[in-house]
């Protein structure tokens, strides 16, 4: 089985200070980086670490996978 992402990505997130703002369109959230200042899209079931590491890059924080 391959490994989920999910909640690493969601956790290191709430660490940093972001917030979910709404559900996205279909298997998304829509979340803002009070670091970056930007919203963002996170997928539910992420099971590439490239993926994953690009969610935390627009939330301004160091890769982690």
């Amino acid at each position: 089985m391959a490994p989920h992402f999910d909640r690493e990505v969601r956790d290191l997130l709430r660490a940093a200070g972001c917030r979910l703002l709404r559900q996205g369109k279909g298997s998304h959230e829509i979340w803002h980086s009070p670091i970056t200042g930007r919203t963002f899209p996170v997928p539910t079931g992420i099971v590439s670490r490239h993926t994953a590491n690009a969610i935390l890059r627009q939330a301004g924080l160091p890769k982690s996978f």
